[in-house]
């Protein structure tokens, strides 16, 4: 990479929220923060708190479940009248005009399209991120209900580089890993060939994962956009793993994008060959009052910063609303969002951080 090289400059101002419509998956990563909240298969039959934060018998892990102070499990949602409303009442707060469906994994959820339609049908724009378990299955009825986009969250090329970011006991069958491989790259596909705009997601914890990053990159790279993603929990080694994938693959950057109002920079690479690279990074951006006071504002914990506004819905029916899957405890049900003195602080903050890059790198 040419370190001399300085990319152009995009401000975009977030307008989006994310929603966990499922808990469910398929996969156990080592490095997954699941939305904040614990998992519910390994929790719902506790009779006492704290939750686990796992690995629990699914082999799962939301990795700050064990001091985030969660309080709920989450639970899945339906293509109903309370989600209209509680998706029609968060956006609407927020200024929010297009959504992201999380999970676990949407592609597991049987209404998955019916939760695009409802969302499309409110004019909003929707996205998704998955890891193809069944998205060879759900993408042309996806595809036709609107949904405008997927990230594929891709681990290896084979089996062997899979299982090595999985809990060692989830997938000793390298036949099992190997499906899931293979999984999504259908999905990848069947979302491109149904017109829905595709890109791969790579998270590189560190320098183990280096020539799987560079795999993937020359995989994917032929037909999708490929997006690595810093490993929250690992910082600068993951950070350092990144530049020696974009110096392996030949990478120049052209195009650096923030997202005002979130935690959320990246950066568009042309690697060798015309591939596409993107590569997300995460800015220490903080709420004014809200972090002000909070106990991993230190320089050294919160590592995530804000990210944005998460909607999830509890297990007791109460839709409620996220701003740090590092402290769930600031949750707020929906119901409350108006006294609750959140939405004014977050839409003064994205205005006073559209004025903020605007001053540092023009007004993109």
């Amino acid at each position: 990479m040419a370190e001399n090289q300085r990319p152009a400059v995009r401000i975009v101002r977030d307008r989006s929220i994310r929603i966990k419509v499922i808990d469910d998956c398929g996969l156990a990563c080592t490095f997954c923060h699941n939305e904040g909240t614990p998992v519910t298969a390994d929790n719902r039959d506790r009779t006492a708190l704290p939750f686990v934060a796992g690995p629990g018998r699914t082999g799962r892990v939301s990795i700050y479940g064990a001091t985030n102070g969660a309080g709920f499990l989450a639970a899945r949602m339906a293509p109903d009248r309370a989600f209209r409303r509680a998706v029609r009442a968060v956006a609407k707060a927020f200024d929010a005009d297009e959504v992201h469906l999380t999970g676990g994994e949407p592609t597991l959820h049987p209404e998955v399209s019916g939760l695009v339609a409802a969302l499309t049908g409110m004019g909003l724009g929707v996205g998704m991120t998955s890891n193809g378990e069944r998205g060879r299955q759900v993408m042309p009825d996806c595809s036709a209900a609107g949904l405008d986009r997927v990230n594929v969250s891709v681990f290896g090329t084979t089996a062997e580089e899979l299982r090595a970011v999985q809990h060692p006991g989830r997938f000793g069958s390298a036949a099992l890993a190997g499906a899931k491989v293979r999984a999504a790259t259908q999905t990848v596909r069947a979302a491109v060939s149904h017109g829905v705009k595709a890109s791969v997601n790579v998270v590189v914890p560190g320098p183990a994962h280096v020539d799987r990053a560079v795999n993937l990159v020359e995989a994917y790279g032929q037909f999708a956009d490929v997006r690595m993603l810093t490993s929250i929990q690992d910082g600068a080694e993951s950070l350092a793993a990144i530049s020696e994938v974009l110096a392996r693959v030949g990478a120049e950057p052209v195009l650096r994008t923030f997202t005002a109002g979130t935690s959320d920079e990246r950066t568009l690479y042309r690697a060798l060959g015309g591939r596409a690279v993107h590569v997300k990074r995460l800015l220490p951006v903080r709420l004014p009052d809200t972090c002000a006071s909070c106990r991993f504002d230190n320089g050294a914990d919160c590592q995530e910063g804000y990210y944005g506004i998460r909607l999830y819905l509890t297990e007791q029916g109460e839709y409620t609303v996220g701003v740090c899957i590092q402290r769930m405890d600031l949750c707020v049900p929906v119901a409350e969002l108006p006294d609750s003195g959140i939405v004014e602080e977050v839409r003064a903050f994205k205005e006073a951080e559209v004025r903020r890059l605007a001053r540092r790198y023009g007004p993109g």
